[in-house]
Formats: structure tokens, sequence, C-alpha cells
């Protein structure tokens, strides 16, 4: 695609941001999967969701990208932070065991067979481009379309939703332990 002279360097522009907003996704997906803290792991979860709002304003459907930040980034990640301080802190693991060696292996080896079947039809695929913008995209739009064709989708957002807060609370209701009752010397 051509572009005028005057629009190339909004064009450069353009690809330096999402080059940006693709490498904060990725880098915060990286530190939630590899951070040794648990909520190092909940910020590096943040900072992959935010990243997705920003692919989604990218996209130009700046409702889902506030939905994002709204849903995921506020409620969802907001709640995992509450309930990592409630918990208690993890005694410190002194050395890896086999057992943990066997938990990556096994997520590496469901990782690859993943990337591999979604690569492959990724390629297999034969992509059109889109006719035209079929909708405006308000938030009236959206809601139609979200309860009626994609209401799978919508279910399972809120299934997400439901898992995200029950495991809050869960993580949150075994405590920091045996409070010491006021008065009573260690």
């Amino acid at each position: 695609m051509e572009f005028s002279p005057e629009l190339s360097i909004f064009v450069k522009l353009a690809d330096a941001g999402f080059i940006a907003i693709a490498a904060m996704t990725l880098a915060g997906g990286l530190i939630s999967v590899l951070a040794r803290q648990i909520i190092h792991a909940v910020l590096g979860l943040v900072l992959a969701l935010t990243g997705v709002a920003g692919l989604y304003a990218f996209l130009g459907n700046n409702f889902i990208a506030a939905m994002q930040m709204l849903i995921y980034v506020g409620a969802v990640s907001i709640s995992m932070v509450f309930a990592v301080m409630l918990s208690r802190p993890p005694e410190e693991a002194k050395h890896i065991s086999l057992r943990d060696a066997a938990k990556v292996a096994m997520g590496l080896i469901v990782a690859f067979f993943a990337a591999s079947a979604i690569g492959t039809n990724l390629i297999k695929k034969h992509w059109e481009a889109a006719s035209c913008q079929l909708s405006q995209g308000t938030p009236e739009e959206i809601g139609k379309v979200l309860l009626t064709r994609h209401i799978i989708a919508f279910e399972l957002i809120s299934l997400v939703l439901l898992v995200a807060i029950v495991g809050s609370v869960i993580i949150a209701r075994r405590g920091r332990g045996n409070p010491v009752e006021i008065g009573e010397s260690k």
C-alpha cells in the first residue's frame, strides 16, 4: 500500500506504536509466567492485559479497549492483588524438585503443540480482505452482537470473571496465619 510522502511519518509512528504495544504485551506475559514471586506475576499480568487493551484501541475498537481496562485490568487484577496481599507469604523453595521440572517440561510440550497447531491453521487459512466496515462499533451494536451471535464468548467472559473472583476469595480466606492476640508476647 502506498502512502503520500506527507503521511509517511504518521505511518512510521503508527508502526512504532504497534511494535511498542505488542512488545509490552509480550513482556507482560513473560513476566507473569517467569516471575518467582506471585506479586510480580500479577503485575506482569496487569502489564499484559494493558497491552491487550492497547491492541484493541490500535485496531479501532475503543469500547472493547475500555472494557478490557475496566474489567480485566481494573477488577480482576485488583482482586488478585488483594488476594495476594491477604494471603500468607510462601515458604521459600530451597531447590527445584524433579516434580517441578516435570511440570515445566509438560508446560513447554503443551505450549509447543498449541503454538504449532495454531500456527499451521493460520498458515493454511485463506484470508480474505474485509470488504467494508460493517458497523461503527457503538456500545449498542456491540451489545446486540454479544447477546445474539457471540453469546458463548459473552458467557465465557463472565465465567472467567467468576473464576477470578472465587479464586481471589479462596486465596484471601486462607489468611496470613494465626493472628497474635493483643497483649500476648511472642
